[in-house]
């Protein structure tokens, strides 16, 4: 029993396959307990070895069967979600009723072979006990299985904790990383170059928009090296850095550059990862617009679809047999945030089956 339990809380990543393996920790377990429950009966109760030996093997056999069971009905309900003061009365019935079907086939087989000889029933004594045996049995079972609850949960919130440490400490290494490729792809030289350029070649002609311009690059950039401060942001905070980021694009490439924003204002409140569109859209223009003469146009999209955020980023790139495919590093890195994030719950997809269109495709849980 205790075994079975110690077993689930090492293995972590317990899956069917390692069925045999849980089952012998559950025999070991419950086995243990039955030599414990053979030698008193022999010792301490007088019973025959023989008749002592079936009728445990028999009663732990079931024992093993019901805590297999109970065991899948607690997950299948759900039971560690639970708060205490639920968990305990439920935890308390259960182990009852177990402890007293138990105890009842205890006492049954105790007397049943005094009905099958035609003797005189007479109920069995406990040396020492004033109390009836059945309800000694009854509570010792329903003990032994209230136990065996408390052993399940207790190492299963260790083991939760653990995972859940684990995972922390992998999302933290990741945003780490995340932090230097940002600085790395995000804050190139040439977007900084061909930004400082672009404001540099307006200060004579317009100084009002080489300032805005100035203004919107320290936001930019502020933005950007705060990122790694913070896991989640706003949809409506992650499209203002975009606007400001488009805006010294627009800069460069004139009217090259169109954009086309489809925003509900439902999902503006929505949390989102950090720098995760404006990845997006810097990948679209780096690879799509800026090698087309006559540019395009780059379509932002964002809607809920019940409690899934659905976020796509469509852009025109060059036509070719082989076309070059996008960095990996943003996209690759957006995809495993995403993941460490959210786990199977949201997915990132960059379709290029189109010869002339890439698409990016981003659905998450609603975060508000």
């Amino acid at each position: 029993m205790l075994a079975a339990m110690v077993y689930e809380y090492l293995d972590t990543d317990a899956r069917p396959a390692d069925a045999r393996t849980y089952w012998a920790c559950q025999f070991a377990g419950w086995g243990l307990y039955g030599l414990a429950q053979l030698y008193n009966a022999i010792e301490a109760l007088h019973v025959p070895a023989g008749r002592a030996l079936a009728e445990i093997a028999a009663l732990n056999a079931a024992a093993i069967a019901l805590t297999h069971l109970l065991r899948n009905f607690m997950r299948r309900h759900r039971w560690s979600t639970m708060p205490l003061r639920a968990l305990l009365p439920r935890s308390l019935a259960v182990s009852v009723a177990l402890g007293t079907l138990l105890g009842l086939a205890m006492h049954f087989t105790s007397i049943a072979p005094m009905w099958v000889l035609g003797d005189e029933v007479v109920l069995p004594q406990i040396p020492g006990f004033l109390l009836d045996p059945m309800f000694v049995r009854t509570c010792n079972w329903s003990l032994a299985f209230f136990f065996w609850i408390a052993i399940y949960f207790g190492l299963t919130s260790l083991r939760d904790q653990h995972v859940a440490m684990l995972r922390q400490s992998e999302l933290t290494r990741a945003l780490q990383l995340s932090e230097l490729r940002l600085l790395k792809s995000q804050l190139n030289p040439h977007f900084l170059f061909n930004s400082l350029n672009s404001v540099r070649a307006l200060i004579a002609d317009d100084p009002e928009c080489a300032q805005n311009a100035v203004t919107q690059l320290a936001r930019t950039l502020r933005y950007t090296l705060r990122s790694g401060q913070e896991e989640l942001v706003t949809l409506e905070r992650e499209l203002e850095i975009v606007d400001d980021y488009l805006a010294l694009e627009s800069l460069r490439f004139g009217d090259r550059l169109r954009i086309e924003r489809r925003i509900e204002a439902s999902v503006l409140g929505v949390r989102i990862p950090v720098m995760l569109l404006q990845t997006i859209v810097e990948n679209a223009i780096k690879h799509g617009i800026a090698h087309l003469l006559e540019g395009g146009t780059l379509t932002i999209s964002a809607a809920l679809h019940g409690d899934t955020l659905h976020i796509e980023v469509k852009n025109p790139r060059p036509a070719s047999e082989h076309p070059a495919s996008p960095d990996g590093i943003g996209v690759r890195n957006s995809a495993e945030r995403l993941r460490l994030l959210f786990g199977a719950r949201a997915s990132f997809e960059l379709d290029l089956s189109h010869a002339d269109l890439a698409l990016a495709r981003i659905s998450m849980p609603r975060e508000s």
